[in-house]
């Protein structure tokens, strides 16, 4: 009877080693994947971008991507992965010899977001997306009670991010949508219309529910205050000794 112990418990100790060694390989060559199948303007594998710029990278599993001679990445985007970016209603078509889809400098599109330009879609430098936000200048008409909505032929208009724009998760920019500078969407939004610089927007459809101007700064006022900014010269490796003091603080006063 011990002999068979000894059999069983060997026999478990292998298959578990096993498991441990093939699921070190799977994420090592997951790792891997994900280095080598991401696209930048040194390696764009099968893609041909009107332009990527320097220190722009598309993560790696990448969405549907295709119009791809009429979309121009500006420097330092970072693409997140399953990202869909698209310019045309379908891949083949000749666009003209104007870009569709144009991503200023230091552009983030969050893991999950569409970017779906059949007309002209401008997202400025510094505009973050949060996972799974949509973007599209099309949108499918419903004139005719007769005929299936998808059968009918859509409506289109340009829509224009601008600059150092916010859009949380799951937010809809709609067809003819106008951001302004520095804009934030509450996750969830859905935005169409014009919003002018410095607001905030949210619900559906959109709403601005706070405004910053010049002499009055924002309105309503803020409910938090602002984060402090961490001085000139402060090292990276102070701000995890700072972190860790602040730990063990915690820690000694839960144990009081």
């Amino acid at each position: 009877m011990p002999k068979n112990q000894n059999t069983f418990s060997s026999l478990t100790a292998l298959t578990t080693l096993r498991r441990r060694l093939a699921n070190r390989a799977v994420h090592a060559a997951w790792r891997w994947m994900q280095q080598a199948g991401a696209i930048t303007a040194q390696t764009p594998g099968r893609l041909r971008f009107g332009a990527i710029g320097h220190g722009t990278r598309l993560a790696f599993p990448q969405g549907t991507v295709f119009g791809e001679p009429w979309i121009r990445l500006g420097d330092h985007c970072i693409i997140g992965e399953q990202v869909t970016i698209t310019a045309g209603m379908m891949p083949g078509l000749d666009l003209g010899t104007e870009p569709v889809l144009v991503l200023g400098n230091g552009v983030v599109l969050g893991r999950d977001t569409h970017v779906i330009a059949d007309t002209r879609i401008t997202i400025g430098d510094d505009t973050f997306c949060g996972p799974g936000v949509y973007i599209t200048s099309t949108n499918h008409s419903y004139d005719d009670p007769h005929e299936p909505v998808g059968k009918q032929w859509p409506r289109s208009a340009p829509v224009e991010i601008g600059p150092g724009c916010w859009l949380g998760t799951g937010a809809v920019i709609l067809p003819g949508a106008r951001l302004g500078r520095n804009v934030v969407v509450a996750a969830g939004a859905v935005v169409r219309g014009e919003v002018p610089d410095h607001a905030v927007v949210a619900g559906a459809p959109a709403r601005i529910v706070r405004r910053w101007q010049p002499d009055t700064g924002w309105q309503p006022p803020l409910r938090t205050p602002a984060p402090v900014p961490i001085p000139d010269g402060v090292t990276p490796e102070q701000l995890r000794a700072v972190a860790l003091l602040t730990e063990a603080e915690e820690r000694a006063a839960q144990t009081r």
